[in-house]
């Protein structure tokens, strides 16, 4: 079942949209790299289209009815979007949902050290990275620093032309005889990504006195001691920008498409939809890449006790209309899919892989090793779907995450599927996954916003 690539079906208005929802989706690539950054934006956008923090309706006790728009995050690092819809709520809900966060270098606890004549930052990577492609690349660092006053000091230094960046060394070629022949997985040792940071002693000291002048710097740029380290949370990404890619400039290079196009993609499509008889819920979630767990991550109860708080503010009380709601629900897994890739094709099983360009993929189960672990989506769900983007012709694909025996990986499906819900995984193709820079098409962007926008409209 051929599926046509999206550049020969564009018309003219057709391109001009996609370059539209192109640029603002790299602006928010560029902007929001952190889950911290991504909630952040979400909450600015969605308040200029009408949306309301829950929390403020749950302390005022204000009722809540069809066409409100609210949002609730946590500890700004999880967001949920809800429009009320016209239909009763126990009859479920449409829900796109998809991670923030993205492989990169976490910042240690007791992170600040010199080593003969240089100052750096101890890491430990976060999620599944080939630890060689973070070597030699411009770095930045963004987070927080959490005080004991309880002051937040927000952290972005590397991304502004006029800021420094930071890196990771490698051993030069002409000395790396015995790491040449090693495993790609040993190439580079974890305990050896530690980011270089300063090189510059402080006058007048005599022991660890690059350190020292590097932490000067830091306290007179953040009002922080070394001791604030121990409560901080600071994330190591690539400085570079969000391109367009190609002479045709028809694909986007960029850090953190996985799985940010697919909680951006989400996020527009739900905030332009208008008055749905099915209440709208987009859920953007933090920790999926190593596990979904945590406070913050799709194995705790926050959307399920926003949902409960939400009816509660609706007059429906009671834990089982809270079962009933979310257990009649339907659900986008919105994750991305291995792109083909013809200079690796012995990978992929090509009448079932995911291509740029051809649209929104759908991935009926993902998992490894005879499907261990995954969501696998029932037919008639999958057929209820294919009815709804056939109608609003909107171009989809199916796919699964390369060769049997090649490979695998997981998303949040399943997690959502244990409240009884039909869950599909659907997001879209891109190359070198997990890589300090991924590439997509950018018709498949905007393809992904018609096809989440219809799903959340139009399905019952």
């Amino acid at each position: 079942m051929e599926r046509k690539t999206l550049w020969k079906t564009y018309s003219d208005s057709d391109l001009e949209a996609m370059n539209k929802v192109a640029e603002d989706y790299k602006y928010c690539l560029n902007t929001a790299k952190t889950e911290r950054e991504c909630v952040s934006l979400a909450i600015a956008k969605a308040e200029a289209k009408g949306y309301k923090n829950l929390q403020n309706y749950i302390d005022e006790r204000k009722e809540v009815k069809p066409g409100d728009k609210l949002y609730a995050n946590y500890n700004g690092k999880l967001i949920i979007l809800y429009q009320i819809g016209t239909d009763p709520i126990e009859k479920g809900m449409n829900i796109l949902g998809a991670h923030i966060d993205s492989p990169r270098l976490d910042i240690k606890q007791n992170p600040l050290y010199e080593k003969e004549g240089f100052s750096y930052l101890d890491t430990h990577y976060y999620g599944g990275i080939k630890k060689y492609q973070w070597v030699t690349i411009p770095l930045a660092i963004h987070g927080v620093f959490a005080k004991k006053d309880g002051t937040t000091v927000h952290v972005n230094i590397g991304e502004d032309e006029n800021d420094p960046v930071f890196t990771v060394t490698d051993i030069l070629i002409h000395l790396a005889k015995d790491q040449m022949v090693k495993k790609a997985a040993d190439v580079i040792n974890g305990e050896n990504l530690d980011l270089l940071i300063g090189s510059q002693a402080l006058k007048g000291v005599d022991k660890d006195a690059v350190k020292a002048y590097t932490m000067q710097l830091i306290s007179e740029k953040y009002g922080v001691e070394e001791e604030d380290f121990l409560s901080a949370e600071l994330e190591i990404v690539p400085a570079d920008k969000a391109r367009d890619l190609g002479f045709d400039r028809s694909m986007i290079i960029a850090y953190g498409q996985d799985d940010k196009i697919c909680a951006w993609t989400s996020l527009f499509a739900m905030l332009d939809v208008e008055a749905p008889k099915r209440t709208a819920c987009t859920l953007l979630v933090d920790k999926e890449e190593i596990g979904s767990v945590g406070a913050s991550g799709m194995h705790s109860h926050f959307f399920e006790n926003m949902t409960a708080e939400l009816l509660d503010l609706m007059g429906i009380h009671g834990d089982l209309a809270v079962r009933r709601t979310i257990s009649h629900s339907t659900m986008l897994s919105s994750d991305v899919s291995a792109g083909y890739d013809p200079l690796y094709a012995d990978r992929f099983d090509n009448k079932n892989a995911a291509w740029l360009g051809k649209g929104i993929v759908f991935n009926k189960y993902t998992g490894s090793r005879g499907k261990s672990g995954s969501n696998d989506a029932n037919a008639e769900y999958i057929a209820k779907i294919r009815k709804v983007l056939d109608d609003n012709h909107v171009q989809f694909q199916t796919a699964e995450l390369g060769k049997v025996d090649a490979g695998g990986g997981g998303t949040i499906a399943y997690i959502m599927a244990n409240y009884g819900m039909e869950v599909i995984d659907a997001g879209l193709a891109i190359l070198c996954m997990h890589s300090p820079q991924e590439v997509s098409s950018k018709a498949d962007v905007y393809e992904a916003v018609r096809a989440y926008k219809a799903f959340l409209e139009y399905m019952d």
